[in-house]
This record gives C-alpha cells, structure tokens and sequence, in this order.
C-alpha cells in the first residue's frame, strides 16, 4: 500500500493521525468485546471520519520500563502510579495481532503504522508499515534512533521535553544513515495539555531551524469545538497532526481524556479545509475575481481642460480619476510629451487614439 502519510507531505497537503495507541483495550472492556474486535473497530471509525492513517504502540512492559518506574500523567484521570504497571495492561498484541490489524486497515484504506518501542518490535513492524514513528521518550535513545533510521523508511520524531541541541542530535543521527524523509513534530508532554502550555510558536522555530525537513504537531490539548489549537498549528506550518482517538472520551485511564472522537476528527478537517480555503494560493498577481473592481477602482489620466487638436500637452493639463479603463497615471511623463490627435474636452478619460507623437 502507498504511503498515504508521505504522498499527502510531498504534495503539501495536511495529514491527520489518529493516536489509536492502545486505548482499544478499555473499548473493548466497556463494549464487552475483543481487544481485536475493539481495535477494528477504531480503524473503521477513523477511517469513515476522513482520518489519513492510525497509529497505535508497539511495545512489551518488561522492556519498556523498570518495576520502579512512576508516573507522569494526571492520576485524576489515570490512577495508576507505576509505568510498569500501566504497560502490563496493554502489552498483550505481538507481530500476528499487528499483522491482522495492517490487513484490516489496508482493507478500509486508511494507512497502518504503529510506533516501536524495542528492537523486536521495530523489526517485525518494518514489513508492515512504510513510515516509522519515534516517541518524544526516546528522542536521547540515540541507539535506538539509529537502529530504526537504517530501515530507510521516512521518519516522525517527536520532540517533545527536548531542546535544540537534542533535536539537532537526533536528526544528525537520521541523517548519518538516511536519507529519507523526516517530518519533526513539536510535542508537550504533559497529559493532558492546558492551552497556556500548548507553546504553538516552537512550530515556527522548527521551519526556521530545519527549513528542509517537514514539521508537523503531536496534540495533548483536550479538543475544542472551535479546533482552535489545530487550527493554530496548521497555519503556524504545521502539516500533519497526530492525535490521540478514542471512541468514548469519559472513560478514565490512559489517553481517553485528551483524545479526538470521530466527531472531533470531522471537525478539524473540516476546519482545515476552511483554513485552506481561507488561506488560498498566495500567488502575487490580481484574482480573476477582483477584474472589475481593479478596472473601476483604480484612476486613469484625464484631461482637466479642454485639448484642442495638435497641443502639446503638459502635466497641468492632466489629473487623474476613476475609472482606470484608460491610460494609467504612471505614463503620465509619456503622455504629457505628446500631442493631442483630436480634441479632447475637459473631463475625457484619455485614450491612446487620443494621442500623437509630441515632434
């Protein structure tokens, strides 16, 4: 399957990811049906909402993190207090699970990829998806970074808790092994995102810094109707968003909370429709739309006394008024050296049969 992710980027369109990530596990306990059956559904979902790929997290808890490991997210929401102890209750798919949910997202046309967080899983995730994503959390994992860019495939780096020398590292590494695509995503990680953290403008200082790379938004902001934050970073130059998708966002525990519904999904590419709308070409020329105003707003040269025939004509014989459908005032310097081939009463918009050569 092409990669609708990198053919979308090369043609400057926008790309929405839904974060499946592991949620379809508490899905599938309120639905009282399989974790299988509940993460096929949330692919069904995204993909009749227009979403342009899913993403979900590929990883096992004993090589993630340490039993000692705590918490970094809002325990309001989610209680659980050990890293370790949260990845326990997602870690159950393996490469045949993935492998069936590729076949399926394939078969519903929406783009399968799912981020590694081991070497196991980075290499049997390779025949399954043609972009790699790597986690804010192992940005440092230089390693790690390396292991996965040597597959060749384009990568999205989040950069989430970093600083400029980190990012430049990291994609120094990247680019030690590869030359394929990178799409930089600015990132808060902090679950969920108050608006006051959202820190948009880093979109900007990321075109800035690396203007050949392609700079896109991983969003832990709870969505708004208005799609404001979205919105924001899209026309900051944002062009792919990944988002976190759940199908109920009142369910407690991991990353319901923060998560787009279908419902949000339809609203921010909608509004990202309008904002492309809105935002238009940006070519600097006159719109075919603006034709008849620019003829009648803009002033031509006008005799402000009557010209009688072979006058030379001077500067105070001229003014300038609406409608510009005749000689524009910048030739005002050609005209006033010339004569008049007939004459011209007072208030005649002038026209070049109006004129002679002033020998």
């Amino acid at each position: 399957m092409e990669s609708v992710i990198t053919k979308r980027l090369e043609e400057g369109r926008f790309v929405l990811i839904a974060e499946i990530g592991v949620n379809y596990y508490d899905i599938a306990k309120k639905m009282g049906i399989s974790d299988m059956d509940a993460a096929k559904l949330m692919i069904d979902e995204a993909a009749a909402a227009g979403i342009h790929a899913v993403k979900f997290q590929t990883y096992k808890a004993g090589t993630l993190a340490a039993k000692d490991s705590p918490y970094y997210w809002d325990i309001n929401e989610e209680p659980t207090r050990s890293q370790y102890e949260l990845f326990s209750k997602f870690d159950s798919f393996g490469y045949r699970e993935y492998k069936e949910l590729k076949e399926h997202a394939d078969k519903v046309g929406i783009e399968f990829l799912s981020t590694a967080f081991d070497i196991e899983s980075a290499d049997y995730l390779d025949e399954l998806m043609e972009v790699y994503k790597i986690s804010s959390s192992d940005l440092s994992n230089i390693p790690f970074i390396t292991y996965q860019a040597k597959k060749g495939k384009p990568i999205l780096l989040s950069v989430g808790a970093s600083d400029e020398e980190e990012i430049d590292e990291a994609v120094r590494t990247i680019r030690e092994v590869s030359s394929a695509p990178i799409t930089l995503l600015h990132c808060v990680l902090e679950y969920p995102t108050p608006l006051e953290d959202a820190n948009l403008l880093k979109i900007r200082s990321l075109k800035e810094r690396y203007p050949d790379l392609y700079i896109g938004y991983s969003d832990h902001t709870k969505p708004t109707p208005e799609c404001d934050v979205i919105k924001c970073a899209y026309n900051l130059g944002a062009v792919l968003v990944e988002k976190h998708f759940t199908l109920d966002k009142t369910l407690k525990g991991n990353d319901h909370y923060h998560a787009m519904d279908p419902a949000d999904a339809k609203a921010i590419l909608a509004s990202i429709e309008r904002m492309d709308m809105i935002r238009g070409k940006g070519d600097l020329k006159c719109l075919d739309t603006e034709g008849a105003a620019r003829a009648n707003a803009r002033r031509s040269l006008v005799s402000a006394c009557f010209i009688g025939k072979g006058t030379l004509i001077t500067e105070d014989m001229l003014t300038f008024k609406r409608p510009g459908t005749g000689i524009s005032p910048a030739d005002i310097a050609r005209v006033a050296s010339s004569r008049a081939a007939v004459d011209i009463e007072e208030d005649t918009i002038l026209q070049e049969n109006m004129l002679t050569d002033g020998k």
